[in-house]
């Protein structure tokens, strides 16, 4: 018997360069290598105690059932809380919103609802490496405005513009950026909702890092913009800001209709996030909110140290990011064929795991993404390897 050939739409997909790194790296410690392990984004923390207990106390109170799709009340109330005390956003907890499964199902859920066959989704890059696949999972494209590394990844709405086509049906913008680090200005905010505006476009916020922040880097929710509200999609969840990423919870706000939408796609895929797991969610919101200072805290201390040690290695340059977990560092002047061939050697010379710019799209090449949400240590230990490699 020969079988029927399998999804064209899936078999063009490319697995995540981010998660074959990190299979590698796991490969290479079970063989009892020491990497140091620069390619990821997961913080190091633990998950903050007060909400671990909420989780543990909803467990052990039979909170193990479906919720509504939705989500459950006190989380939704929860996040519309958030967005009416930090954006003036007035939201219907129980219209606007839908709890999901991570922040990467939300963003899924969204594209699959906002797209259609043969789509054009902007997208500027260097970006995170799943838009690409989730655009093409909706039988949509992505069409990469490549922003220039000389202006600092500025966004330049003429550029935006120049990328727009009659097919053009909603750009994402990621802020803070991932893997520049790059915090949007308000001019670049409004320039992207006028463009939006005009053309009749949706916006896809990920929000992911708003507030893994820096130096009094302030971020601007795209959807708390005059006019915007009704044509954004914002994905924002709990991974990064509470060290929550193997809880797998985040959410999508946008407006009544396309909720309505969001919801139906939600329904057929996952149906609710976690019953216990949202009320570790509501722990999270309600909660203290210092333990996401003082992480930050760290974060910058780390930034800091990275960033001091790529400086004194000749050949690498690099600029402080303004906010997430990241560094992007070019390497164009090391002399290497090209990102992927520094990033192989560096782990199997070095032993120190980074991320290729080629994972990021277009404008990504020459650079590499060095993550520094990992320990004090780590960070030390990959900057006297690398000093000693190029010395």
């Amino acid at each position: 018997m020969r079988l029927r050939a399998l999804s064209k739409r899936v078999q063009q997909l490319e697995l995540s360069e981010t998660y074959a790194i990190l299979d590698t790296v796991r490969k290479l410690r079970e063989q009892g290598e020491n990497v140091v392990d620069l390619g990821g984004g997961e913080p190091d923390f633990r998950t903050p105690d007060h909400i671990v207990h909420a989780a543990v106390n909803a467990l052990a109170e039979g909170e193990t059932h479906y919720t509504a799709s939705r989500g459950t009340k006190a989380l939704l109330d929860a996040v519309a809380h958030k967005y009416k005390k930090e954006h003036g956003l007035e939201l219907d907890a129980h219209k606007n919103i839908i709890i999901t499964p991570s922040a990467k199902h939300a963003l899924f859920i969204a594209l699959m609802t906002l797209l259609d066959d043969g789509d054009e989704l902007i997208v500027p890059t260097p970006s995170w490496v799943s838009y690409k696949a989730m655009a093409a999972m909706a039988g949509a494209t992505v069409k990469a405005v490549p922003l220039d590394a000389k202006t600092g990844f500025r966004l330049d709405p003429e550029q935006l513009e120049r990328a727009i086509t009659p097919r053009t049906k909603a750009i994402l913008i990621n802020n803070p950026n991932n893997p520049t680090g790059r915090v949007l200005s308000r001019e670049e905010v409004l320039g992207v909702v006028q463009l939006a505006l005009k053309y009749g476009l949706y916006i896809v916020s990920d929000e992911i890092y708003e507030k893994v922040l820096y130096d009094q880097s302030r971020h601007i929710a795209i959807a708390s913009v005059e006019g915007a509200a009704p044509i954004t999609v914002t994905i924002s969840g709990f991974s990064k800001a509470y060290a929550m990423t193997g809880w797998r919870l985040g959410y999508v706000v946008s407006s009544v209709e396309v909720s309505a939408q969001l919801l139906k796609v939600h329904q057929h895929t996952v149906g609710c996030a976690g019953s216990f797991i949202q009320s570790g969610g509501v722990a999270a919101l309600e909660g203290c909110q210092q333990r996401i200072a003082q992480m930050v805290v760290a974060y910058q201390r780390r930034r800091d140290r990275l960033v001091s040690g790529l400086e004194k290695i000749k050949g690498i340059t690099c600029v402080a990011p303004e906010g997430a977990l990241y560094v992007f560092a070019s390497i164009s002047a090391l002399g290497f064929e090209n990102s992927m061939a520094f990033t192989r050697w560096l782990l199997e010379t070095v032993k120190v795991a980074v991320t290729p710019g080629t994972a990021f799209g277009e404008g990504g090449e020459g650079y590499v993404r060095l993550s520094f949400a990992g320990s004090d240590e780590d960070i030390d230990e990959a900057v006297r390897r690398l000093h000693h490699a190029f010395k």
